[in-house]
């Protein structure tokens, strides 16, 4: 019979072994491998995305056609203008159109909208929207199963981003602006107080790199009482875009909404 010390000496042992090298305590479970890439399961979703880029987080606003898979769809991003953000393209009522393009016969593709700033171009402060759209969006995109963009629609100041990314990527299938926030000569540009000198301003004014423009892809929406009508007149005249429509309305939400079907159709029929 084992005396009482005779135990507790044995159950010692029995934990000293239980903590040796030879059978180390058991971990946590092994972290399954990723998935594929997963569709966005709603015809609109909103995320929060850190973009090293802007050095920011920004949302990333995903529209895809309600009733069609959205898995492989083209993908058009869509950027907004001066003081609005990517959720602006909600409120002007796209997710509506695009449905109903696509329903009309128009090829399906999705809309993605980012947070941008200071004209969609880097202007020395660290904050570098085209570097984002080039390097990170597809990326966002991939994950969520959906192409590389292959077009691209702005408005007001995204029209001037729009026409940059454009000039960098000649590849596109579709450029769209509408009121396209372009500046004549500098003192236009100065008076924004966004470009760090007039160097950085000629380094990305689309109207000073008119000839890096594919004029096939191209289509210019303005209205006629816009205060960049002038600007956009003188894009046109230097590129003769494929669509450029002058019609009446100013430079807000109103000539946008009735613009935008146009527009959405000018892009589904181009990525097809």
């Amino acid at each position: 019979m084992l005396s009482r010390r005779g135990l507790l000496a044995g159950s010692a042992l029995a934990l000293l072994a239980g903590c040796s090298p030879s059978e180390p305590p058991p971990g946590p479970p092994p972290v399954p491998a990723p998935s594929r890439p997963s569709a966005p399961p709603d015809p609109v979703t909103v995320q929060r995305m850190s973009s090293a880029a802007r050095g920011t987080d920004v949302d990333l606003v995903l529209i895809t056609p309600s009733g069609v898979p959205a898995a492989g769809l083209p993908v058009c991003l869509a950027l907004h203008g001066r003081g609005a953000r990517a959720r602006t393209f909600l409120s002007l009522g796209v997710p509506a159109l695009l449905t109903a393009a696509v329903r009309a016969g128009t090829p399906p593709f999705a809309v993605a909208a980012v947070d941008g700033d200071h004209y969609w171009v880097e202007t020395g402060a660290g904050d570098d929207p085209q570097r984002m759209l080039t390097d990170e969006v597809p990326g966002w995109l991939a994950g969520r199963d959906l192409r590389p963009p292959s077009a691209v629609f702005g408005i007001s100041m995204g029209g001037f981003g729009a026409l940059r990314l454009a000039r960098a990527h000649p590849d596109l299938k579709a450029v769209a602006t509408a009121s396209a926030a372009l500046f004549a000569g500098w003192p236009d540009a100065r008076s924004r107080k966004v470009f760090a000198d007039e160097a950085n301003w000629r380094a990305e004014e689309p109207l000073l790199h008119a000839a890096d423009l594919r004029p096939g892809a191209l289509g210019v929406w303005c209205g006629e009482s816009d205060p960049f009508l002038g600007a956009d007149r003188r894009l046109v005249q230097a590129v003769s875009p494929a669509v450029s429509r002058i019609s009446p309305g100013g430079h807000d939400d109103r000539y946008w909404r009735g613009v935008l079907p146009e527009i959405v159709k000018f892009v589904g029929e181009r990525l097809s």
